[in-house]
């Protein structure tokens, strides 16, 4: 049986949102709906955005925003995959510099979508529960989204609290911030990418592969000759199965070494407390009663689900949670120099080994305050450090502004 947990999962590999076969319904400690500014910020006055998510208490159904920014739209069951919607979920955004305002109710697995000079096309497949909502997709040339300039970020509105992200785990494209505003007056704020926060990745992109020659600039997608976006190493992989093959290999040689004689402790922050692992051959790193870890091939520290980071059948959450922090530390380069992990973790050296996660390197380097989703741990973060996943949050959410284009792009707080 399906949770949300398991259908938001689903829908960060594949694209598609199914309401899942077990239903919740919250106690409301949060407001029953949300305000949401859109503030246009491009150059464009072609914006559309879309709201999408599982309406948390409406059976955990599929929901969209229509295009008046309030109309609830419950999509059913379609008698065949690849169904168009029934209704217009395009919200038209004003003028450079204008704010449009929505209304959202508690969703799940919800994402704001910005599309810029065109429309999107979502399409509904047949589902168990209810419809699957089939989004837009970087990975499939076949999408009729594919060559369009669209982009989004995360949110999930519950009865505790507004939790919202930026996200490059997939692949960048507009710039995107936030600013959440609390009932009682205190203002969280992400900047996100400047104006030109695309071009300044792909430039990185190409001074990086001309450095190392590992291809980091398969990674940018163009259209008629202009940067339309870049992708993650994974996405990269998916186009090119041989992309970045043996890339990790060096670094993961030493990382074995080093630990054949010393100890490598892990803070699971959780009740499992610290654990200690080393390894004990030439293929696994072991913490002992708990389970080991295979080395990873590049395709799993890029991506953090497979192989050596997938779900294990004993000790299933302990080992899910201690590879969450064995890869953050692998994208991050900071094994080597660092064996108590998260803990001692410095933000300053990440990424300073020249075999490390490049596109994340870049990606935050790119952003004005240097926050955002990279990779899929990104949010692993030492007891007290700064979260660099670029996430706001409040238990008493009075508004969230979701800014899109990147030309009033500030890393300090506004004032309230």
């Amino acid at each position: 049986m399906t949770t949300i947990s398991d259908a938001i999962a689903r829908q960060k590999k594949e694209n598609v949102l199914c309401p899942p076969e077990i239903k919740t319904v919250e106690t409301e400690a949060t407001a029953s709906t949300l305000t949401i500014e859109l503030v246009n910020q491009s150059s464009s006055s072609t914006v559309y955005a879309y709201i999408t998510g599982l309406a948390i208490n409406n059976n955990n159904s599929v929901v969209l925003l229509e295009a008046d920014g309030s109309t609830l739209y419950y999509p059913t069951n379609p008698s065949s995959n690849g169904s168009a919607l029934t209704e217009d979920c395009a919200i038209p955004l004003g003028e450079p510099g204008s704010t449009t305002k929505v209304t959202i109710p508690n969703i799940a697995g919800g994402r704001i979508w910005f599309c810029i000079e065109d429309t999107l096309t979502f399409l509904l497949d047949v589902g168990l529960t209810g419809p699957a909502l089939v989004e837009p997709s970087v990975n499939n040339t076949s999408d009729p989204n594919y060559l369009k300039n669209w982009d989004f970020c995360e949110f999930t509105y519950n009865s505790s609290e507004l939790f919202a992200n930026i996200t490059y785990v997939d692949f960048v494209c507009l710039p995107i911030a936030l600013t959440l505003n609390t009932t009682s007056g205190a203002v969280r704020h992400v900047g996100g990418l400047p104006s030109d926060g695309l071009a300044t990745v792909c430039k990185g992109l190409v001074a990086q592969d001309a450095n190392d020659g590992a291809g980091w600039s398969q990674l940018i997608v163009e259209n008629n000759g202009t940067n339309l976006r870049a992708l993650n190493p994974t996405a990269g992989i998916v186009f090119n199965p041989v992309l970045f093959e043996g890339y990790w290999t060096n670094y993961i040689n030493d990382v074995w070494d080093k630990y054949a004689s010393t100890s490598l402790t892990v803070n699971t922050q959780a009740s499992w407390g610290d654990v200690s692992g080393s390894t004990s051959d030439l293929t696994s790193f072991t913490f002992d009663s708990i389970g080991s870890f295979t080395k990873p091939s590049s395709a799993d520290i890029f991506g953090g689900a497979t192989g050596a980071f997938a779900a294990q059948p004993t000790n299933t959450d302990q080992l899910l949670n201690i590879g969450a922090r064995l890869d953050a530390a692998f994208n991050r380069s900071t094994l080597l120099v660092n064996s108590s992990q998260p803990d001692k973790e410095v933000v300053s050296t990440y990424y300073e080994n020249a075999i490390t996660n490049h596109y994340a390197r870049i990606v935050h380097a790119a952003n004005v305050d240097g926050l955002g989703y990279c990779f899929p741990y990104d949010d692993v973060t030492p007891d007290g450090g700064i979260n660099q996943c670029g996430a706001v949050n409040d238990s008493t959410p009075a508004s969230l502004i979701v800014t899109v284009g990147g030309n009033d792009a500030h890393s300090q707080e506004p004032a309230a």
